[in-house]
């Protein structure tokens, strides 16, 4: 059909160009013409249209990397938040209408929730790398080989003082490489216990570390 944007099942606009994703001057306007319009977008996004989610993004990019600036205080990181966001709303457009939402709230909500995960992750990295200056470092002379060794049974003891599924969490996550949703599906609880797990885990190494 003429002036009607081709369908693409299964493609995320904009995601081939990362880095290109910018914010648009905002429109202030959020009159109840524009929030019908809004809804419309978000409609013809969820059947697959390129141009509606493209004007989609132009009518709400400014909006929503300001709720991602104000989670998380660094440009960079709200643009990849931002971007994460829009590729959650094209994913999930098709099912905005059940979800009772008006469509700013929805789609503030993705970028929120999105921009507070990224601060979280970015928070445990954080712990992780307070924890891991007390790893022996590589290269060592034999004689700094058998104070890392000696280091290494230490860690290995303090390990032994966690709790048998905690222990079991923080070798599957820093050991190998499983995500906190994989844990938390892993071990059967809410992805925030599981943080707190790990959290937790990693102040009681330290301070046995310390002892």
């Amino acid at each position: 059909m003429p002036g009607t944007a081709p369908l693409i099942p299964g493609a995320v606009p904009f995601l081939v160009a990362p880095r290109l994703f910018r914010a648009i001057p905002e429109n202030k306007g959020d009159s109840v013409n524009d929030l019908a319009d809004i809804e419309n977008l978000i409609a013809r996004a969820g059947i697959g249209e390129r141009a509606a989610f493209s004007d989609l993004y132009e009518r709400t990019s400014a909006k929503l990397f300001g709720v991602c600036l104000r989670v998380l205080n660094d440009r960079a990181a709200a643009e990849d938040a931002m971007q994460d966001a829009y590729v959650k709303i094209w994913k999930n457009a098709d099912r905005y209408s059940a979800n009772g939402l008006s469509p700013m709230t929805w789609l503030i909500t993705i970028a929120r929730n999105t921009a507070i995960d990224r601060l979280r992750a970015r928070r445990d990295t954080e712990d992780y790398a307070d924890y891991s200056d007390t790893l022996p470092a590589g290269g060592l002379t034999p004689e700094g080989a058998a104070i890392a060794g000696s280091e290494a049974r230490r860690i290995a003891g303090c390990m032994e003082e966690l709790a048998e599924d905690r222990r079991s969490a923080v070798r599957d996550c820093y050991l190998g490489g499983l995500s906190y949703a994989d844990l938390a599906d892993k071990f059967d609880v809410p992805l925030n216990t599981m943080r707190t797990w790990l959290r937790r885990s990693l102040a009681a190494l330290r301070e046995c570390m310390a002892r």
